[in-house]
């Protein structure tokens, strides 16, 4: 290690270590230009909406939104509650595997800003994007901070699939016959996907073996330790349950009653539809595949769609909080984020170069 020249030697390999600095407030980046392909996903999840509130009728919908009560406002208030701590826990055990600081407290915060965000923006993500700015700037090393936010929504979108799979796989639902297929098809697309990940040079200068040893490194240190893996395994469990519970609140308000072994799988088959890019703060392709789920399974489509629109309205009023956090503001100066370098023996990864994260951010 150089302290003067701000490097360090790691195989013969020499690497910037000095932080990267915030982009001033006097720069003048380049207008980004808005991609044609946000405008059409928008407006796609409006088209959709719109057309099955005229093809079914906007009574059963406006009926079941009438019939939202303080218990199912308090049942989504604890519900999403319960998500939210889960994905700032999941969140703070991957930046503190990736060398950077976030306090508990303030992570919940975030998110909490977060869901309000994605509940009320086209896309869905937008508050997710904003939280991980948010925390890079603080943290004074946006690259990590936002690998941080990547890797933890992957991880919890991978528990969430799977968990998908095994409970589509043991209740009936209408994709239940070709679930074997589906299953063994994405098995073998991860299985090409990894080979071919390992197969690629990670020695070099070039950018893409950089890119690959940060990511190799970021899963190690950040998914796959014993400090971190159970904890965001558990988070990422508890969190879709909690989103599960908020779908079939929704269903009972919804006029729904037929048994939890039925609506399970078809609530999660919309939940997982909410994944899709063409959606408007989720609206769009859950309301889609919950009419088609409902119907198929003898519900009715019009009962899918009205559940459907049910859980927007508990999502948005479970994300209430994250308004009052946004209103107020800053938290106080004693929730400090402080970032750290990440070295060998550092939850057994190897030690990756600020300039290298931040470079494939």
């Amino acid at each position: 290690m150089n302290p003067t020249a701000g490097q360090y030697v790691e195989e013969g390999e020499i690497f910037d270590r000095r932080p990267r600095v915030p982009q001033a407030a006097h720069d003048t980046p380049g207008t980004p230009v808005r991609p044609t392909w946000a405008w059409v996903s928008n407006l796609g999840g409006v088209a959709l909406v719109a057309a099955l509130l005229w093809w079914l009728g906007t009574g059963p919908a406006l009926a079941a939104l009438r019939r939202i009560d303080t218990a199912a406002v308090v049942a989504a208030l604890l519900l999403g509650a319960l998500s939210t701590v889960c994905c700032a826990w999941r969140w703070r055990l991957v930046a503190g595997g990736l060398g950077v600081r976030l306090p508990l407290g303030t992570a919940v915060a975030d998110c909490y800003r977060a869901v309000f965000l994605n509940a009320t923006l086209p896309g869905g993500v937008l508050g997710d994007v904003h939280r991980a700015v948010r925390h890079g700037r603080e943290a004074g090393d946006l690259g990590r901070a936002v690998r941080a936010v990547v890797w933890e929504r992957s991880a919890g979108q991978v528990v969430q699939v799977t968990l998908a799979a095994a409970l589509l796989l043991a209740l009936p639902s209408p994709v239940r016959p070709w679930l074997p297929e589906a299953t063994a098809l994405a098995l073998a697309v991860a299985l090409v996907v990894v080979l071919a990940a390992r197969a690629l040079p990670r020695s070099g200068p070039s950018r893409r073996a950089r890119a690959l040893r940060a990511a190799a490194a970021d899963v190690r240190a950040g998914l796959l330790t014993r400090r971190t893996g159970p904890g965001v395994l558990l988070a990422s469990a508890v969190a879709v349950l909690g989103h599960l519970g908020t779908f079939l609140v929704a269903a009972r308000v919804a006029g729904a009653t037929a048994p939890l072994a039925q609506l399970l799988p078809l609530t999660l088959l919309a939940l997982l539809a909410m994944g899709l890019p063409a959606n408007v703060a989720g609206f769009g392709p859950r309301e889609g595949v919950a009419a088609w789920a409902f119907g198929a399974a003898g519900l009715g489509a019009a009962q899918g769609v009205s559940t459907a629109l049910v859980y927007g309205a508990l999502v948005v009023v479970a994300a209430l909080p994250g308004a009052a956090v946004l209103l107020l503001g800053r938290l106080p100066a004693r929730f400090s984020y402080r970032s750290t370098p990440r070295t060998v023996g550092q939850g057994g990864s190897a030690a990756v170069p600020a300039a290298g994260l931040a470079g494939s951010a």
